[in-house]
């Protein structure tokens, strides 16, 4: 536990501390940044005065984002797959003459 850092994260007008790795710190930070950030968009964007209603778009939004990646990277890694296998093709056709 010596290892470990405590710190505050404030999230639509609440504090959560956290024991955390210190590498995680700039990642944690950063998120919260984004969330806050999204939030006023939000509430600037939609009249929403409902906080949870705001805190389930962002989980939303980013748990979309989350998805959205995954499946671009399923794609480029089914197009790099088929690249090696053409590839492939071609070395054993060289290979065999």
């Amino acid at each position: 536990m010596a290892d470990k850092l405590r710190i505050k994260i404030s999230i639509a007008d609440r504090v959560y501390p956290l024991t955390i790795n210190p590498s995680q710190e700039e990642g944690l930070r950063k998120a919260a940044k984004k969330i806050e950030a999204m939030i006023k968009q939000f509430e600037q964007s939609y009249a929403v005065r409902d906080k949870q209603d705001v805190l389930a778009m962002c989980a939303l939004q980013f748990a979309a984002q989350t998805e959205q990646r995954d499946i671009e990277k399923s794609g480029e890694v089914e197009a790099a797959e088929e690249k090696l296998r053409s590839l492939n093709e071609l070395l054993q056709q060289h290979l065999a003459s």
